[in-house]
């Protein structure tokens, strides 16, 4: 505080204290005498420490840091970003920091003269370790941030703050709901990414008014065990990556159990360091032969990576081996991306359908009840990755076919045998309304009937062993027209591959999935006994669910199994080298 002095003048009543740092003056009545005794005490007591003096120049630094500051509202490119309405959103190329600092009583949020904040702090802090969340901390200008830590000009403290806010608004909105350049990089197959609704705004009118800084950005990611098991992989590989890795193994012959091969050393080397190897092969001396107790290891590989698990060490193993370790933790880290893009609260009762691996997972209570395999759609008629909740079970089910395939496959079919419509239970009518009539679809000359004029029509399957739903249909009505439903074509399921569909999702097991979503139905006792009764009337009945189940269409290439097992597949739509290159510009 520098030197103090302290003069009581009793002529002019008053006592004055003075020092580097300012002077303040106390009056007081010279008829009361005690006055005097309490100006002294005051002035000990600013002597001693026990009453500091505010700089008289305090307010002087801040309108200097805040007339700095005013000078960094710049307007930054900023890909998350846009104009609507006048208020921020998330797609204009340029955001301006003066939208979300308060232009008539302008202060900075994260310093003061003396320096940063302890919320400047904590936000660095969060910025530098992005990186546990897949994300790179350079994208937040962590460098920078930190070399202006130690500043004390109000020019360079003033752009700490607005570096500090820029940046911690870019930081929750991909952390929270993903990058959003994939959106833009292609709008159709990247449609979910990013929150084209963000507001940044009132994100940091959010910031300022949390309780905790600390414990409002560590709950901005996902909070399920999915996201979470995924960032525990991705700590994992990147240990792995640390420690060297692994080396890539020379292709050849297949080898096969009891073969002697040179290669087995490097193999056993490869399952240790990913955690595949049975332990007691560890303490074994080096080998060239394929031992049946390292099978067992190469088959726990192959299911970990969706590879048909018959233990031998052929093409698709040794690929899926020398996939290097950085190119899994690229992996790990789009599908966490992925699932920042998704509903983040999936519900105490779901379904979750992986696309990627074509299984359909039960969840009740935080426990996954089944899991079964599933066909989902083709390269070309994708299906898509959505949230929804399933409203209505249909029994014995119409199938509506719709516009695209009646046009482009059933039309070239009616041209060939004008009975096919009715050979195939399908009916004809006038148009798409409830009022359309029937149509005896043999009084049409189909050679006459373009494609855009079959659309028009509407065809309707009867409920059968030929109607390719099958006999139970869940609807969750969406904008693709997809559902998930039963289907006669039940060995398609012995594939290890299956993409197969127009886009809907095909069970292996309806009758347990009507089972789980009718469990807590209002009104009825829907067990299997009951829901296979119904089936066996033969009749169409629509259930409407009491409690609308959650259902999440994913596509994982990378995720962690029930048991914490970090699992990979193949990318059936090659959706993950356009993400990489979106993110990463690879």
């Amino acid at each position: 505080m520098g030197s103090i002095h302290c003069c009581i003048d009793k002529l002019k009543a008053r006592t004055e204290v003075k020092s580097s740092e300012g002077i303040i003056t106390f009056r007081y009545s010279r008829s009361f005498p005690i006055n005097l005794i309490l100006s002294a005490v005051l002035c000990i007591m600013f002597i001693t420490g026990a009453i500091a003096l505010k700089p008289c120049h305090a307010e002087e630094d801040m309108d200097a840091l805040t007339a700095a500051l005013s000078e960094h509202l710049d307007c930054f490119r900023l890909e998350l970003m846009g104009l609507e309405k006048q208020e921020l959103a998330v797609m204009s190329k340029n955001f301006c920091l003066t939208t979300v600092y308060d232009h008539k009583a302008l202060r900075p949020y994260w310093v003061t003269p003396k320096g940063p904040g302890p919320k400047a702090s904590i936000i660095l802090d969060f910025l530098k370790k992005a990186e546990t969340e897949g994300l790179d901390p350079k994208n937040y200008e962590v460098d920078q941030i930190s070399e202006l830590f130690e500043a004390h000009q109000p020019r360079s403290l003033a752009r700490l703050d607005a570096l500090l806010t820029f940046n911690l608004i870019k930081y929750i909105h991909d952390v929270k709901t993903g990058q959003i350049k994939p959106r833009y990089a292609d709008p159709s197959l990247f449609p979910e990414a990013g929150d084209i609704n963000f507001k940044p705004r009132s994100t940091i009118e959010k910031v300022l008014m949390a309780p905790d800084l600390a414990v409002y950005l560590e709950r901005l990611p996902p909070s399920h065990k999915y996201y979470i098991g995924l960032k525990k992989a991705l700590k994992k590989y990147r240990i792995i990556e640390k420690e060297g890795g692994w080396s890539s193994i020379a292709a050849g012959r297949i080898i096969r159990p009891e073969n002697d091969d040179e290669r087995i050393p490097e193999v056993i080397h490869h399952l240790s360091v990913t955690g595949d190897l049975d332990p007691t092969m560890a303490q074994m001396p080096r080998v060239t032969k394929y031992s049946p107790l390292l099978k067992q290891s190469i088959v726990k590989f192959q299911v970990r990576h969706g590879l048909v698990p018959d233990g031998e060490i052929g093409p698709k193993t040794l690929a899926a081996m020398n996939v290097p370790v950085a190119d899994r933790i690229n992996q790990i880290i789009i599908n966490m991306t992925r699932w920042r893009w998704q509903k983040q609260d999936l519900g105490e009762k779901y379904i979750i359908v992986n696309i990627a691996h074509f299984d359909l997972t039960a969840v009740e209570a935080g426990r996954e009840t089944f899991s079964f395999p599933v066909i989902v759609g083709e390269s070309l008629k994708q299906t898509p990755i959505f949230s929804d909740r399933i409203s209505s079970i249909e029994i014995n089910p119409y199938w509506n076919i719709p516009r695209g395939i009646a046009r482009d496959e059933e039309l070239p079919k009616l041209r060939k045998d004008p009975n096919y419509l009715l050979k195939h239970h399908i009916r004809l009518f006038s148009g798409w309304n409830e009022n359309a009539r029937e149509i005896d679809s043999r009084a049409i000359n189909w050679n006459n009937v373009s494609p855009d004029r079959m659309e028009k029509y509407s065809l309707r399957q009867d409920p059968g062993p030929w109607n390719p739903l099958g006999q139970i249909k869940f609807v969750f009505p969406n904008k693709y027209y997809v559902y998930l439903h039963d289907t006669p074509t039940q060995n398609l399921f012995s594939r290890n591959q299956r993409n197969f569909s127009h886009g809907c999702i095909r069970l292996s097991d309806p009758l347990k999935l009507a089972a789980f979503a009718l469990s807590r139905q209002e009104g009825g006792d829907w067990k299997p006994e009951k829901i296979s009764s119904s089936i066996n009337e033969k009749k169409h009945v629509v259930i409407m669910l009491s409690e609308p189940l959650p259902v999440h269409l994913t596509y994982q290439t990378s995720w962690v199994d029930k048991n914490g097992i970090i699992c990979f597949n193949i990318d059936i739509y090659g959706r993950d080298e356009k993400l990489l290159k979106a993110l990463f510009n690879k």
